[in-house]
């Protein structure tokens, strides 16, 4: 067991007139379940479960000061009318008695206010945008996508409004009326939200505030109408919540942004008029384009330095959000370079993080892998779901039920679907035997830590809770009906996998034509000199035997310098597996051309993934062909067309990355032979990791 520990993040913090039980940060993300500005329960049980789970302070996700205008969705919490006050004690009364803090986030939504787009009327903004955004992007959603993400809007174009005096005084007062109703319903901390492209934020930058009032110009000036807020809360409610204000360390895609400098100096500011700490963040000022980059970073501890940056300026604490793991966040407040840590998505894929890293259970932490499934909902008003934790947004199905009684559950797989299964039948009670044909847990999901790293988190965490509830695994078993009837099981769960088949075009069979089964079994070194050529295969069962291949970092890391394969690859298929594929061969030298049939590329990637992907492979040089109809492949290259167009490319290797289906022939033999079964993950239906866990949940929690 991995003992870490964790004693600078874990220990008491005090923001304000504000104490918390540790320095772990639960950051504003919007469920969308309130019904018409009301706190529901679901909201509740929701943020309860991180308070539970030891987070020392739950910030809710945006709440409208003005509610419904300003708002970005009518399924946000309102804070304009007295008649929100009960929905809010409840929340706090709630989070209180779990052990934690609550601070309400309150913002104006301003320029991207989709209720008043919705409802015709006009945004308010420092002054009319002289710029539109790039969105080309979209090429990349669906038609469905596109109109769940117009529905918001009702489809209507956005008219600006340039704030009047009138209208500072009134967003003003509306702020501070907005605190006071928060401190009445027992809260402990207000967050006033000056960043996001949200109405504080737009007037803090260059590139959208171009006012020649004293609310334009000099950063003093930009920075007046938040300092104003701030210091009417101050004078409202600053004996009774803290008061912490979010900032953009960084806006990122545009000229003009917020600076790291800027954002220092902004930060002294609001020091002075009252804020009672700094919540440094990021914003991709093109949601379309920069969304990986800010609010919801790829990279790991990615507002890190520019959060150290306002510390060394400020004297009150400082907050850092941005994919801040505990190892890095533990560092980081013990060098003095932040004072607390946000923790969003890992918060959502365990909300007992912060309890097992207090108790030395590091290892059972259950890893957010980063795969914006969860973000992507909010572009279309919708509730979060997270890959990784079924049980997001439906919390009272937790604890688990205890199996009415303990069966022999033999599980086939051991990826994604088959270890989820045996973790869950085994807390719930039943004994539990997992068998897999290869020499290895993971199964796809292993050769899938290739292209995505963070899917290696998640692997390491299956091996451990393997580990931990003493599951039996036998690898290097074949299951058959025979085999399976001799382990004398119960029960039977079929999560052998999708089908990945050659192609059927003109070509197909030649042996420069890999699938996505024999590029594994290529990696795992079980590949037979038929499917990966002598050599490939060769090269492979060295790698097995020499124990090299286990590790999937040293592959990544080995294939940057040594990869057996020709310069030239042509890769078949564009959705997700392809896409990563592409990008991952290119970055390791290879000219590599991407054929897909269909217009949109990268499904089913959740958007802000999937955009990103798409710009990240053409950056590294991957010729990208949509819409493409293979003709023939040679032993030298791929034909196709697009439209009346023909074209080639050179091929030393292709790679079809197409085609894949779900199968479970098993699952049919074993009902012929009368052993009960059930299927799950991508053996019944195609949906990768999110769909391999939300199957398996689905069906053993009921067994």
């Amino acid at each position: 067991m991995n003992t870490k520990t964790f004693p600078h993040l874990m220990a008491p913090g005090r923001i304000g007139p504000m104490e918390t039980p540790n320095r772990i940060v639960l950051p504003a993300m919007d469920m969308n379940v309130s019904e018409h500005g009301e706190i529901e329960q679901t909201e509740i049980d929701h943020y309860v479960a991180r308070a539970k789970g030891g987070a020392g302070l739950i910030i809710t996700g945006a709440c409208a000061i003005a509610f419904p205008h300003g708002a970005a969705s009518m399924k946000e919490p309102g804070l304009s009318d007295d008649k929100y006050i009960p929905g809010l004690k409840a929340l706090a009364d709630a989070i209180h008695a779990a052990g934690s803090k609550l601070c309400i986030q309150s913002t104006h939504h301003g320029k991207v206010a989709r209720v008043d787009v919705a409802n015709d009327r006009a945004v308010l903004a420092p002054n009319q945008p002289d710029y539109s955004y790039d969105m080309s992007a979209l090429a990349d959603s669906t038609r469905e996508e596109l109109g769940k993400m117009g529905a918001a809007t009702a489809g209507k174009q956005t008219s600006y409004k340039e704030m009047t005096q009138e209208d500072i005084d009134w967003l003003i007062q509306t702020w501070a009326d907005a605190a006071e109703r928060i401190a009445k319903a027992g809260a402990d901390a207000i967050e006033i939200h000056a960043a996001h492209g949200y109405i504080l934020g737009v007037f803090l930058n260059q590139r959208d505030n171009k006012r020649t009032d004293e609310y334009g110009g000099s950063l003093a000036n930009r920075a007046r109408l938040a300092c104003e807020v701030i210091s009417a809360v101050k004078a409202r409610v600053g004996d009774k919540l803290a008061i912490l204000v979010r900032v953009a360390g960084e806006e990122y895609g545009q000229e003009g942004g917020l600076t790291l400098p800027e954002a220092t100096e902004a930060s002294k500011l609001f020091e002075e008029a009252g804020a009672d700490a700094i919540h440094v963040t990021g914003w991709g000022r093109n949601p379309f384009d920069n969304f990986t980059d800010g609010p919801l970073p790829n990279k790991v501890g990615a507002y890190l330095e520019n959060a150290a940056a306002v510390k060394k300026n400020v004297n009150v604490p400082v907050i850092a959000v941005g994919r801040m793991l505990p190892d890095i966040s533990e560092k980081a407040i013990a060098a003095g370079q932040i004072d607390f840590a946000a923790m969003g998505r890992q918060l959502l894929a365990d909300p007992e993080l912060p309890n097992k890293l207090r108790d030395g259970k590091f290892d059972q932490v259950r890893p957010c892998i980063n795969c914006y499934l969860c973000v992507a909902e909010n572009f279309f008003d919708d509730t979060p779901f997270c890959a990784v934790n079924p049980a997001l947004g439906n919390e009272a199905v937790l604890p688990l039920k205890p199996a009415s009684q303990a069966k022999h559950v033999l599980v086939v797989g051991a990826g994604p679907a088959g270890l989820e299964s045996a973790r869950v039948l085994t807390e719930r009670g039943h004994r539990v035997t997992v068998i897999d044909k290869s020499d290895r847990l993971g199964g796809t999901m292993w050769f899938s830590t290739m292209t995505t790293p963070d899917n290696e988190r998640l692997l390491r965490w299956f091996k451990a809770e393997i580990k931990r509830l003493r599951i039996a695994v036998k690898l290097n078993t074949p299951a058959t009906v025979e085999t399976i009837r001799a382990l004398n099981p119960d029960h039977v769960i079929v999560a052998t996998g999708a089908v990945r088949p050659k192609p059927d075009f003109p070509g197909g069979d030649l042996p420069i034509v890999q699938t996505g089964d024999t590029l594994r079994a290529m990696m795992l070194g079980t590949a037979t000199a038929e499917e990966a050529g002598a050599v490939l295969s060769t090269l492979g069962k060295m790698g097995r035997l020499s124990g090299v291949t286990k590790s999937p970092e040293f592959v990544r890391q080995f294939t940057k310098f040594w990869l057996p394969m020709g310069k030239d690859v042509v890769v078949i298929g564009g959705s997700l597996v392809g896409l990563e594929l592409a990008e991952f061969l290119a970055e390791r030298g290879r000219r590599v051309t991407l054929l897909h049939e269909k217009q949109q590329l990268g499904l089913p990637l959740a958007m802000p993934r999937r955009w990103t992907a798409v710009s990240d492979a053409k950056k590294h040089g991957v010729q990208i062909h949509r819409n493409a109809v293979i003709t023939r492949i040679t032993e030298k290259s791929v034909e196709w067309t697009v439209g009346e167009e023909s074209f080639s490319a050179p091929a030393a290797m292709v790679v079809y990355a197409d085609g894949t289906t779900s199968a479970a022939p098993l699952a049919d033999e074993l009902r012929n032979a009368g052993i009960p079964c059930d299927v799950v993950g991508d053996a019944g239906a195609v949906n990768y990791i999110h769909g391999a866990i939300h199957s398996s949940w689905k069906v053993t929690t009921e067994l």
